[in-house]
């Protein structure tokens, strides 16, 4: 049985992470951008967050 490659295997584990936490500061991005927007555009948004 051949030697496993360890090396090989931490780097793709590794290019995986990355690729997740860039998607996740790419959506928190959309996220806040949208939110940014939204006050603007309506003024229902200045209101408290939760009904009372």
């Amino acid at each position: 049985m051949p030697k496993r490659n360890y090396g090989f295997e931490k780097r793709q584990k590794e290019l995986t992470k990355q690729k997740k936490k860039e998607e996740k500061q790419q959506r928190k991005l959309e996220r806040k951008e949208a939110a940014e927007e939204r006050p603007a555009d309506s003024p229902e948004g200045s209101g408290p967050a939760t009904p009372l």
